[in-house]
């Protein structure tokens, strides 16, 4: 194949990437919509009708501590006529529609690799050297840290799906009408073989700071709701809407921890990127606008861990900071490259 035919593979990868991420999206929209209103049903029909108990209590053969036969119970305790979707893992069509949703973010991260592998091979180089393939890898790693997250908490947290992929889409549209340029060489400046050091630490950081701002947005959310049904806050949208979300310290820990991995691939992507400027511009640091958006997103995050880590502050008020640093992010990556000139500019 010629460089053309990947450049055209690539573009079309991306496309289909966007369409998968969608019907995934679907999926796990159909399970946040109708998941809990299936629990609530199972829970129902696992509750014996107050008929049901009055047969049961007068059954004449049933013996303290034995289990009467016109309640038959399976091994975990869970009546055998109930909703099996009401079970942990269950196969409920909202749970089937998350399922699902899982297997299309899946095949979706496949064709978004795809997408960065075939835009490298038609460039002839590393596959992030402008803000359009920054975006498409950037999205790749928050889809495939998202999946990681899910491979080790659970099903319990698959309804978050939906939260991480629709800005990933966003992400992955606003690089295909905004952002794209065609695969080519290098400006001189950044033909160096700290592009590859430098920018992928950037990218990883930036896509793992990505989950961390949506766990910090949704526990925003489901603590309104918490605070709501104590009695200590008004209801309203966000409380409407958190509702179905997971626990809230759940929410607090794994934007705690996508934070806690992310910031020293930040720190390491700053401290390469200003050994690069040293050989490429003969200083380490000249207050350049990228350069001084990543010095305050450092210093926001580094406040985030160490406010948590000293004064304790962990919820509501860690949530915000987490937010205010992926602010800082995008400000750095579309403010500063857009409206602000400076050495990064060609980026």
């Amino acid at each position: 194949m010629t460089e053309l035919d990947w450049a055209r593979l690539s573009d079309s990868l991306v496309n289909f990437t966007i369409v998968v991420y969608a019907l995934a999206l679907l999926g796990y929209g159909i399970e946040n919509a109708f998941g809990r209103r299936a629990a609530r049903a199972g829970a129902r029909a696992a509750t014996p009708s107050a008929r049901e108990r009055v047969a049961v209590s007068a059954a004449p053969d049933t013996k303290p501590g034995t289990q009467p036969d016109t309640w038959p119970q399976t091994q975990h305790g869970t009546p055998q006529n109930a909703d099996p979707g009401a079970r942990s893992g269950g196969s409920s069509g909202p749970a089937v529609a998350g399922k699902v949703g899982v297997a299309l973010t899946v095949l979706g991260a496949v064709l978004n690799a795809g997408a960065v592998v075939t835009r490298g091979l038609a460039a002839g180089r590393v596959p992030w050297g402008n803000m359009y393939e920054f975006a498409i890898a950037a999205s790749l790693v928050a889809v495939v840290v998202w999946l990681v997250v899910l491979t080790r908490s659970g099903p319990q947290v698959r309804r978050l799906g939906g939260f991480v992929i629709l800005p990933v889409i966003l992400l992955l549209g606003i690089a295909s009408l905004l952002l794209y340029v065609p695969a080519g060489p290098l400006v001189p400046a950044l033909n160096s073989s700290w592009l590859m050091v430098h920018v992928a630490a950037a990218i990883i950081a930036t896509g793992t700071f990505l989950v961390s701002f949506v766990a910090s947005v949704l526990y925003l959310l489901r603590s309104a709701r918490d605070r709501a049904d104590s009695g200590e806050g008004r209801g309203g949208v966000a409380a409407r809407l958190g509702r179905r979300l997971p626990a809230a310290d759940q929410l607090d820990r794994l934007a705690h921890r996508t934070v806690v991995f992310a910031f020293p691939v930040w720190t390491f992507a700053v401290v390469a990127g200003a050994i690069w400027a040293e050989s490429a511009w003969g200083r380490f640091w000249g207050w350049d606008p990228k350069e001084t958006w990543s010095a305050i997103s450092w210093l926001v995050y580094a406040g985030y861990l160490h406010a948590r880590a000293t004064a304790g502050w962990s919820g509501r008020r860690a949530a915000w900071i987490s937010i205010l640093g992926f602010t800082t992010m995008m400000i750095n990556l579309f403010g500063v490259n857009f409206v602000v000139s400076g050495l990064h500019s060609y980026a």
